[in-house]
């Protein structure tokens, strides 16, 4: 039978199958998607359904329309967009839809191609060009993209034509900086007016951002990739915005008045005459809405909302729908839905995202639980129902008469996705995604002092008596979550417990779907209670159930998850005796401006929030294995921490091991990679933990 680490890698982690990338009709009638064929085929196909007749096509295959023994040719911009996106899929992975438009566009191997929704009509404008985001416009005539720092368009006719001037030294046009896609979930860089005959563009000058060389091949004649990187403390790219007319003409948008704000978050463009940009602060305590007047550019805030910590950016909003503002934000004990200033929502949802709205009101994802996701409807009277009620969590896109939600629970594998019309349940599109070939043994607790959401895992087999060794597998910091009702999520953990370990993940401060002061708990120290919420839950466990060997416990983390991992092995060394530390953030003054400041503040005023979090302090106090793992080609936490924790490691004389991976990025999408790093970090734990086996499957 195939291993389960070959089976994860081959199905990119079960991934390969599954419907995903939806997109509604205003009319009411077409729902399009990406899928592929089966679990085993990785080529994502277009697909469009019909809420009238319900029949399914596709309508677009790149094996079909390009030379598929060519293979595909991936520009920079776009490989970037797949990294910040943590994009493992192949084929079509991402295509631009309009609600009102009839046709969809998308790009491959320089060339653009336009699809007719309802007709499958394909066009293929050859622009023997690199094609970045291309988006279609509101009627489906015309298709913007970007090509080497460079806003065009092509109209209907096929003929190419330049919006924005040609990128510079110092500009970029039309596309999102990395700070914008990597941490504020804004990854596109320009927008159709609903009147087709404009564009809303940014620019990039990121002359004063500090140039990094990422060396991600082993091929010494290779030059390094140079890239821009504003880490902690340093200067962020100046983000410009200008409204262009397709007849050549422009109008420049001073978003950022005597230098108020720093990031441009999102863009709301609904009313040809008028623009809603929602901005924040450096220190991220302030967000505002602005109101742009598309005639001449000007600018005028219309609400501000602040945070002693940090204000939260929440998927999808704000909203300005006609007169009303509908925001998404912490009030006491909750994270609600805010209407014109009034909180709607009970304090006992957490709100998690923002569907749709309109008048009457609007859909969200919420949390009753941590564990669970559901979606609810919330009016503008502050009436609020859930839509869904089973355990599990939920997803959902919708607009006025359509809705497409998918649930992935503890219940089933995979994903079940179901198609709604005017609220009727209409049909469900099946996932075509594997099985795994692993059972899960699973116990779900709440531990310790502060309730901590929990699960144990157990191997298949166990009986109860036998003395287990203990893996610690968690995430464990800011914006994710381990432990939740889906059981795609435990696969890697279950196969380490099947290995003869009691796995234990635990989702401690700082993690999300609780509650706002949780999350906060973790403002100024990144470390302290992140670690003691681990070592809680440890004990916690173990004082249920007593075959549990706390003599023997390691610990395995990935980014967040391998800053602690490292974190846990030279703070307690008592109580963790081995770690696997992959892609760690060991000193935070090298992560980004967004992410770092707003947990840590600005390194010129909190100096004191970096010295006791970084890692190459403490280095000396190593006294266990620890197995450092980086991909060279890491542009998100560069391999920088690495070796510079490397370097204060062997300073102290303390011995660890590092394992450098060629070409590797953040998210390890090679197969032969994500299979051998998981044999190659069991080898390395049960070595450090004194386990013998006769081999690993």
């Amino acid at each position: 039978m195939e291993s389960f680490p070959r089976q994860n890698a081959r199905t990119r982690r079960f991934t390969i199958g599954a419907p995903r990338s939806f997109s509604l009709s205003a009319g009411g009638d077409w729902v399009t998607f990406l899928q592929s064929n089966s679990g085993n085929d990785p080529l994502n196909k277009l697909w469009a359904w019909s809420a009238s007749s319900g029949q399914t096509k596709v309508i677009a295959d790149l094996e079909t329309l390009i030379n598929s023994g060519s293979g595909e040719t991936i520009s920079r911009e776009e490989q970037a967009r797949r990294e910040r996106v943590r994009e493992i899929g192949a084929g079509i992975v991402s295509y631009s839809a309009n609600s009102h438009s009839p046709n969809i566009a998308f790009a491959s191997n320089k060339s653009l191609f336009k699809i007719g929704v309802e007709s499958s009509e394909v066009s293929d404008f050859k622009l023997d060009r690199d094609i970045f985001d291309p988006q279609i416009s509101p009627n489906g005539n015309l298709i913007a993209y970007v090509s080497e720092g460079q806003l065009r368009y092509v109209d209907e006719n096929g003929n190419d034509h330049a919006v924005t001037p040609p990128k510079t030294d110092e500009k970029l046009y039309g596309i999102a900086d990395f700070i914008a896609a990597e941490e504020m979930g804004r990854r596109r860089g320009y927008w159709w007016s609903p009147n087709n005959n404009k564009l809303l563009v940014t620019s990039i000058d990121e002359s004063n951002v500090l140039s990094w060389h990422i060396l991600n091949s082993s091929d010494p004649s290779d030059a390094p990739v140079v890239i821009k990187y504003p880490k902690a403390g340093t200067e962020n790219p100046n983000v410009g915005l200008r409204i262009y007319s397709l007849d050549g003409e422009s109008v420049p948008v001073d978003w950022n008045q005597n230098n108020t704000w720093e990031y441009l978050v999102s863009i709301q463009w609904t009313d040809p005459n008028v623009i809603f940009a929602t901005v924040q602060t450096r220190d991220q305590k302030t967000t505002g809405i602005l109101h742009v007047d598309t005639t001449d550019g000007s600018i005028e805030e219309i609400y501000q909302w602040e945070n002693e910590c940090w204000v939260e950016i929440v998927p999808g909003a704000p909203k300005v729908i006609g007169d009303r503002i509908v925001t998404i934000e912490d009030r006491g004990e909750a994270r609600r839905v805010v209407i014109d200033g009034n909180p709607c929502s009970p304090e006992e949802l957490q709100i998690r995202s923002l569907i749709h709205c309109n008048e009457d009101g609007l859909l969200a994802t919420c949390s009753p639980n941590p564990l669970d996701q559901q979606i609810c409807r919330v009016t503008v009277s502050g009436e609020t129902t859930l839509i869904t009620e089973i355990g599990g969590v939920h997803e959902a896109v919708a607009n006025n008469s359509l809705m497409v939600i998918q649930r992935r629970s503890m219940d089933f594998h995979g994903v079940r996705t179901d198609f709604y019309k005017d609220n009727e349940l209409i049909a469900e599109i099946q996932d075509h995604s594997e099985i795994p070939n692993i059972s899960l043994n699973s116990f779900f607790h709440k531990a310790g002092e502060l309730d901590l959401e929990t699960v144990l895992l157990l191997p298949a087999d166990h009986d109860g008596a036998t003395n287990l060794p203990v893996l610690l597998d968690p995430y464990g910091g800011p914006h994710a979550q381990r432990v939740r009702n889906a059981r795609g999520l435990y696969g890697v953990s279950q196969w380490f417990a099947d290995q003869g370990f009691a796995v234990v993940v635990t989702d401690g401060r700082g993690t999300p779907g609780r509650s706002p002061s949780f999350e906060r708990e973790v403002y100024g120290d990144l470390a302290t209670s992140a670690l003691a919420d681990q070592i809680d839950a440890l004990h916690s466990v173990a004082s249920i159930y007593d075959f549990i060997d706390l003599d023997r416990v390691a610990i395995r983390g990935w980014s967040y998850g391998g800053y602690l991992a490292a974190l846990a092995v030279i703070r307690s060394p008592g109580v963790f005796h081995a770690a696997v530390a992959g892609a760690p953030v060991t000193d935070w003054s090298l992560y980004d401006t967004h992410y770092t400041e707003r947990y840590l503040g600005h390194p010129e005023t909190k100096p004191e929030n970096y010295i006791k979090t970084n890692l190459c302090n403490e280095a000396h106090k190593l006294e266990r294995p620890l197995l450092l793992i980086h991909g060279l080609a890491d542009d998100n936490v560069v391999a920088a921490h690495t070796f510079q924790l490397s370097q204060a490691l062997l300073e102290a004389g303390r011995y660890h091991e590092v394992l450098p991976l060629t070409g590797v990025t953040h998210m390890t999408p090679q197969e032969t990679v994500a299979e051998n790093l998981l044999r190659i970090q069991l080898s390395f734990i049960e070595r450090s933990l004194g386990i013998k086996t006769e081999g690993n499957e």
